[in-house]
């Protein structure tokens, strides 16, 4: 029997929850937190741009791992 092995994503992950309940979840490179998590909020602005996560009302950002 063989296994794979996968390589560990370094990658850190946030949750963001929206006003109407909904949540989604990202990942950000390390490298992008080096002034702080404050900046996860201009990250999620970009991605629901390109329709990477849901357009809506963000209540919170909170990082998970």
């Amino acid at each position: 029997m063989t296994y794979e092995t996968r390589k560990r994503d370094h990658n850190i992950m946030f949750v963001v929850s929206y006003e109407d309940g909904q949540t989604a979840y990202i990942t950000v490179r390390p490298k992008l937190l080096e002034h702080g998590d404050h900046v996860v909020r201009g990250i999620v602005g970009e991605r629901q741009a390109k329709g990477e996560i849901p357009e809506g009302e963000i209540k919170g950002v909170k990082r998970v791992r």
